[in-house]
Parts: C-alpha cells; structure tokens; sequence
C-alpha cells in the first residue's frame, strides 16, 4: 500500500510515495521515518486497556485497524468508537492465540498487513509447581509463540513490497527476574532476544522490528488489573505514554523504546547486568510478599 508522506525533518519541502520503508532498499539502507495515514494496522490484544489506547491512538493517526482479540462482541464494540476516514474503514477478526494454530490463520484471514503490533499477552504469574501443563503451554504461546508466528507469516509480504514494521510489545521484565513471574520473565526475555536478533537481519530490507517494553502501567493493564499499587518509589507509567511509544516505534528505525520513569528503567539495566544484585533484592521478605499477593490476584488470567 502506497501513501503520501513527508520526508522528516523537511516540512513542505520533498514528498515521496513510499511504504513503510523505502521502496527497493539498497543493502544498507536506513529504515525511513513516515506517517501512519491509510496504513494497514494488525492490533493484538486489541480489547485489553492498553489495547484500547493504542487502537484510539493508531486510529486518530489514520491507520485502517484490523483488530483481534478473543471476544467478538467486544472487538465490534470497540471500532465503533473509533475515529476513521470512513465507516467499515476498521476490522474486526475474533482469534484466540492461545490455540495451536490461531496466529497463523490470524495472520492469513489479515491479508495484506503493512504493520503489526504484537500486543496480546497474559500475567503468566505464579510459582512453576502451582501451573498446570495446559496453563504453561498457553502463558507461552500467547506471550512468545505467537508473535513471532504472525512476524514470520506477515513477512514475506512485507519484504516483497520493500516495506513493513513490526512492533512488539515487551516489558522491563525482559531484562531482570523477579519472584513468580518465571514463565512471564522467560517470554519477555525471549521476545526481546528475538527482536534484537531479527533486526538486523532485516537490514536494508525497508522492513523493521522494534520492542516496545513498558514497565508498571496504571491506569489500565495487567499491573493495573491485579488492583495492586507499584513498588514504593517506582512510579508508573500511563497508557498514553505506552500508546505513543507504539506510534514513535511506528514511525523510527529505534530497536527498543521503554516506556517507564527512569528509577525502573535504571532498576531493569541493573537487573540485566548485575542479576545477582537484584536476585538478592528481588528474594527478600518485601519482594517475595509483594509478588506471592499480584500472583494471587492474577491467578484467573492464566
């Protein structure tokens, strides 16, 4: 899909027709900044609070949403109460990516897709012993197989259009452990080991990969969900900020946008370079209690 755009940082000046990327691409070539206006958006986990504020926000910005989500009902109630250039301008395709084979159908029944942004996911917390198989299986095939499902079926078209953006949602759990959030840790770790590796083999390609990883959100989300107040002194973000880190991801070349207040930015970066500090700090009393009473109160989302 081709659209108008203009050249970052020359207002009024060069305007070229392009995707998301520039057309045919020499080997090298930089990923190029443009807008969001008649683009085709896949939006996971489209009905969940953050899910919302994105789909109003890449709506506002002109994109033509093909949302998914488990609910039928809510996914229809949700695009008609977003703005768009004109009416049936949005999508709806009801999908349940924990079921073996659900993203790549998702992915066939989207059809030609110039975005993706890989939101779905489930807390995934608890201790290792108190989940069944079938919750394991699950927490992992929505969080980890999922996204990288849908990224491997939507990229084909994607190269051979010489344009494309993939945006996946992480978390600052991809970087430091933390008590019952094992299997969570293992899918955010390893949605951002997948990113970092795969953008590069996108180079030149005028297709890209960014990991988008928020840390406590309130407001709306999972943290938010649980009814728990963040760690003393951490803060939170908001998902305003997330949506707009989804919109910046969009329209950059950027490998990875976190999208909290700089204590827990700082906390993560300690976590991944120094994990048996924060192994110690994560196992004491304040630590184990407050992740034994989130787990608690996320149980009926495994």
């Amino acid at each position: 899909m081709k659209v108008l755009i203009r050249l970052a940082g020359r207002p009024g000046l060069i305007q070229h027709r392009c995707g998301f990327g520039q057309a045919n691409p020499l080997p090298g070539a930089r990923f190029r900044r443009v807008e969001i206006i008649g683009k085709r958006v896949l939006l996971t986990g489209a009905t969940g609070g953050l899910g919302r504020t994105m789909a109003s926000r890449l709506a506002a910005s002109g994109a033509e949403l093909i949302v998914s989500g488990r609910n039928a009902e809510a996914l229809e109630a949700l695009i008609d109460d977003l703005p768009g250039p004109a009416t049936g301008s949005h999508s709806v395709i009801a999908s349940d990516l924990g079921v073996p084979g659900a993203a790549q159908e998702l992915a066939a029944k989207a059809g030609e897709v110039d975005c993706l942004v890989a939101n779905a996911a489930l807390p995934s917390t608890g201790r290792l012993t108190e989940l069944t198989d079938e919750q394991v299986a699950r927490m992992l095939r929505i969080n980890l197989e999922a996204p990288i499902l849908l990224s491997q079926a939507l990229l084909p078209g994607m190269l051979g259009r010489g344009s494309g953006k993939l945006v996946l949602i992480g978390s600052l759990a991809g970087k430091a452990g933390s008590p019952r959030s094992s299997i969570y840790n293992a899918t955010k770790f390893g949605i951002r080991g997948f990113v970092f590796g795969l953008k590069p083999d996108l180079a030149g390609t005028g297709v890209d990969v960014t990991l988008v990883a928020p840390g406590f959100v309130r407001e709306a989300g999972m943290f938010a969900d649980s009814g728990m107040d963040a760690p003393a002194g951490m803060g939170t973000t908001t998902p305003d900020l997330v949506a707009a880190a989804v919109l910046k991801a969009i329209r950059s070349d950027r490998l990875e946008i976190a999208v909290a207040p700089a204590l827990q930015r700082t906390m993560a970066h300690i976590g991944l370079i120094s994990p048996g500090l924060s192994h110690r700090i994560q196992s004491g009393s304040t630590g184990q209690k407050t992740a034994d009473e989130l787990a608690s109160n996320q149980a009926d989302k495994r």
